[in-house]
């Protein structure tokens, strides 16, 4: 078990503030709200990016990327789109000193007697990954979904709001939203091509540059508008520039995710 270390001075704090620290090789940030101390990695359980300059709002801190919020008493993820807790540590004051024990991801949460807050953001995400993981056809599963076609291209002409309408049966495997509510889809134009058929070129961004799902979202694109009546060749360009950002979702995505 790790040892107590004094990390700060309560001088060095304000009320409420924060301070980014370095305990025993690891990156933490420590908060004092209403007097009291907490200390958290200083890493989003999500893609690994810094919690430290996120909003915190009461005892919720969340990402500065992607918004998921996550308890600072206990580490405990408490939005989409992460799903793993994060480590929170055991912070005590003696004198004028602040001390630090690191501790493991969930320790915290299993000693705390107090409950954590449940606020509709914390409940709604894990309401709705329960009632996918129910339903033996989910309709946001990206696999599922790109092998169903398109059930009306038959009857509709090709145009940009059929496309944006088509690709929204492409979900981010990690956030469990539409690549389009995402605010991913950055253009799409439509070009003649031969034999009456109309070529699309699509500009796609992802959540974060390193983001892994990114080959499944481009191939499942590529199936979903392959298979409307007329369409040609389908290309798909990643652009990051702009880079994206939260305020790019539509307020479906964001009430589905539990931001607010």
């Amino acid at each position: 078990m790790s040892n107590f270390v004094r990390v700060a001075k309560t001088t060095e704090i304000a009320d409420p503030g924060r301070l980014l620290l370095e305990v025993e090789e690891r990156i933490v940030v420590l908060l004092r709200v209403g007097g009291e101390y907490f200390c958290l990695d200083d890493v989003c359980t999500h893609d690994g990016g810094p919690l430290s300059d996120g909003r915190l709002d009461d005892h919720a801190l969340a990402c500065p990327r992607h918004g998921a919020k996550f308890d600072i008493r206990t580490g405990k993820a408490l939005t989409m789109p992460a799903t793993v807790d994060t480590a929170a540590h055991e912070v005590k004051v003696e004198g004028d000193d602040i001390l630090v024990r690191m501790c493991e991801p969930g320790e915290l949460a299993r000693r705390s007697a107090a409950p954590v807050a449940k606020t509709p953001a914390a409940i709604a995400p894990a309401v709705s990954v329960v009632e996918e993981s129910q339903n033996p056809m989910p309709v946001q599963s990206p696999t599922m979904t790109a092998i169903s076609g398109n059930q009306a291209g038959g009857v509709q002409s090709l145009s940009e709001d059929l496309v944006r309408e088509e690709l929204k049966k492409v979900i981010d495997p990690e956030l469990f939203v539409n690549i389009v509510d995402l605010g991913l889809i950055y253009n799409v134009d439509l070009l003649p091509a031969n034999e009456g058929k109309t070529n699309c070129k699509i500009d796609m961004t992802m959540t974060s540059p390193m983001c892994p799902a990114g080959p499944q979202m481009i191939a499942n694109s590529k199936q979903v508008l392959g298979q409307l009546t007329g369409m040609g060749e389908v290309e798909v360009k990643i652009v990051l520039d702009p880079p994206w950002t939260p305020d790019k979702m539509t307020q479906e995505a964001r009430d589905q995710l539990g931001i607010f």
